[in-house]
C-alpha cells in the first residue's frame, strides 16, 4: 500500500500487525498482546457501572456540543492469528471532559462496525478525570458470533495510571498529538 492510500483510506496498517494513524504515518504501534503466533487476546477489564445497553450506532461521539480535546482513535480487529474481523462490533463509551458519565441519555456513548479490512475509527474527546481513575475509554467488541471482550483503554503518560487500581500496561492507546487534539491506535485481538 503506498503512502496516499495509507492517508486516504487506511486507519491501520495490517501488514505485520504494524499500526499507524489515518491523519500521518507514524511509527508502528505494537499491537496488544502480539498476535503473530497464537498469543491471548487483549485482556478483559470491568465493565464499571455506568454502562448503558442499546447505543446508538455512530462513530462520531462529538454530537450535542461535547466540548474538550478531541481524540481520534484508529485500529483494528484482529484474531489471534492475526487476521482481521469483518463486521466486529465495537461499543464504546466514556466520561465527558469533567470526569462525568451521562447516565441519562447516550452523550459519549455509541457503537459501530468495523469494516471488511477489521478497522475502525472513532471521533470523540479525551476523557476528564473523576475521583479513584485514571483517564480511559470503555469498550466492548465482538466478532461475529463471538463471544463479548469488555475492556478499557489507557493514555501513556498520565500521572494517574499508577495509582489506578484498575490499570492495566497492555491496554494503553498509542497516542501522539495530532493538528486537532490527540490521535491514539490500538488494535484488538479477540476470540472468533
Amino acid at each position: 500500500m503506498d503512502r496516499r492510500a495509507f492517508l486516504a483510506g487506511g486507519a491501520v496498517l495490517l501488514a505485520g500487525c504494524g499500526m499507524g494513524s489515518d491523519r500521518a504515518p507514524a511509527a508502528p504501534v505494537p499491537l496488544t498482546p502480539a498476535c503473530d503466533d497464537g498469543d491471548d487476546p487483549t485482556p478483559p477489564q470491568t465493565e464499571g457501572p455506568f454502562y448503558t445497553p442499546s447505543s446508538p450506532q455512530r462513530n462520531n461521539l462529538l454530537s450535542d456540543g461535547v466540548a474538550g480535546t478531541p481524540l481520534t482513535l484508529v485500529g483494528a480487529v484482529l484474531t489471534t492469528a492475526c487476521e482481521p474481523v469483518a463486521g466486529a462490533l465495537l461499543d464504546f463509551w466514556q466520561a465527558d471532559d469533567s470526569g462525568e458519565y451521562d447516565n441519562e441519555g447516550y452523550r459519549l456513548r455509541g457503537h459501530q462496525f468495523a469494516g471488511g479490512d477489521g478497522r475502525f475509527r472513532l471521533d470523540t474527546i479525551v476523557p476528564g478525570l473523576y475521583p479513584g481513575r485514571t483517564r480511559h475509554l470503555h469498550v466492548k467488541v465482538q466478532a461475529p458470533n463471538g463471544p463479548v471482550l469488555t475492556t478499557q483503554l489507557y493514555f501513556p503518560g498520565e500521572p494517574a495510571n499508577d495509582q489506578d487500581g484498575i490499570y492495566s500496561p497492555e491496554l494503553l492507546m498509542g497516542v501522539t498529538q495530532g493538528e486537532r487534539g490527540q490521535d491514539a491506535t490500538f488494535a484488538f485481538v479477540v476470540e472468533t
